[in-house]
């Protein structure tokens, strides 16, 4: 059985010489397509927001939480702590901060893989599966340039754990924009130690001191690992989806895996009466392709995951010392060895593989609503 993989977001865009046609490059189609992507996104991280919290919690070794990672034991653990001290309040802990930042890094995140898409694969001779990789990753690192700041404010709150203590997205903000730059104060630290004279020293501790070392960069710590760490995950999900996608709406599979007449629509809405919209799979069959998509993705970017978390907590875990990538490895490594590298995976798959399938569903079906 040979499958055809013939089928993508963007191919029914295309007219009968493979080009892509202007509706999607239209104000309606963007306008339809950045939204659903955006609610697509709010609900995945609603139906995950518990776990996503805890396996934060885990991967920063937040001191209260480190004796209970490793175990299913301790998961349970940790959420029985966090019902008690914080009530079940405390398990959507940093959830606004999440929802502000998921809804449009997921909007920019699914438009902009179907405009990349579109361009670098103009016709259907050029589609091969680096270009489709090369999409999804591309996609994934525009939308995490603009909304990077808000998932650090995000991962700041979710790992306060003293609730009389709870800071507000405020406090949060102005406490990241107010830290000492890892950048700055590395090269004063430096400047001082190579200067033997006490004049020398006394100049370059009023000077460092006289210009506050806070800023716009406080707000991107941890981003070279995430950007790393996105290429593999925003390329694998995409990618892995549609080939799932594709294979499940073969000839001998549809029948069992599409919704009939699915893919028959208003004639003010398809986009070709060459190329119909393609059929909508079936609900298990979508959130299939969705799990599938977000195990490869998790698995290939984890490690850029750890640490990215411990980069962006730094500040706060490390009594106000900022860590490069280099020496967050190093420390990852001297504290759990390469297991360190993979703390939480097993909750990550928990969290991902449910947050990914229903991210894709309700972007698959709020299109097929909103007639794009």
């Amino acid at each position: 059985m040979s499958f055809s993989m013939k089928s993508s977001p963007a191919e029914q865009n295309r007219d009968y010489k493979g080009k892509v046609t202007t509706k999607e490059r239209s104000f309606e189609y963007v306008l339809k397509s950045g939204l659903a992507g955006g609610l697509a996104g709010c609900a995945a991280k609603t139906a995950v927001a518990p776990l996503d919290r805890i396996k934060i919690l885990f991967q920063t070794s937040t001191p209260e939480y480190i004796r209970y990672t490793g175990s299913w034991a301790g998961f349970v653990s940790a959420i029985s702590v966090i019902r008690r001290y914080e009530g079940w309040r405390g398990l959507f802990k940093g959830h606004s901060a999440t929802l502000l930042q998921k809804f449009p890094y997921s909007a920019i995140n699914f438009l902009a893989y179907e405009q990349i898409r579109a361009t670098i694969i103009p016709s259907k001779d050029k589609e091969t599966p680096l270009r489709r990789l090369m999409s999804g990753s591309l996609a994934g690192c525009i939308s995490i340039f603009f909304t990077y700041p808000l998932e650090l404010v995000r991962v700041r709150l979710a790992i306060e754990t003293n609730r009389a203590q709870w800071s507000s997205l405020r406090d949060i903000f102005r406490q990241i924009h107010y830290e000492p730059g890892a950048s700055r104060a590395g090269i004063a630290t430096t400047t001082v130690t190579a200067n033997a004279g006490s004049t020398n020293q006394t100049i370059s501790r009023a000077f460092y001191t006289s210009f506050p070392q806070f800023g716009l960069a406080n707000f991107y710590r941890g981003f070279s690992p995430t950007l790393l760490g996105m290429l593999p995950y925003a390329g694998m999900s995409f990618f892995i989806h549609d080939i799932v996608g594709d294979w499940l709406r073969h000839p001998a599979l549809a029948p069992y895996t599409t919704i009939p007449h699915s893919a028959l629509k208003p004639r003010s809405t398809r986009r070709s009466s060459l190329h119909p919209d393609r059929l909508q799979l079936v609900l298990p069959a979508e959130l299939l392709a969705g799990a599938l998509a977000g195990v490869i993705a998790q698995t290939t970017s984890y490690p850029f995951e750890v640490i990215r978390r411990r980069m962006q907590v730094g500040n706060v875990m490390h009594g106000g010392h900022n860590l490069g990538i280099s020496k967050t490895c190093h420390k990852i490594w001297s504290e759990n060895g390469f297991r360190g590298f993979w703390v939480g995976l097993t909750i990550g798959y928990i969290k991902v593989v449910p947050m990914v399938a229903t991210s894709f569903l309700v972007y698959e079906r709020l299109k097929w609503a909103f007639g794009v």
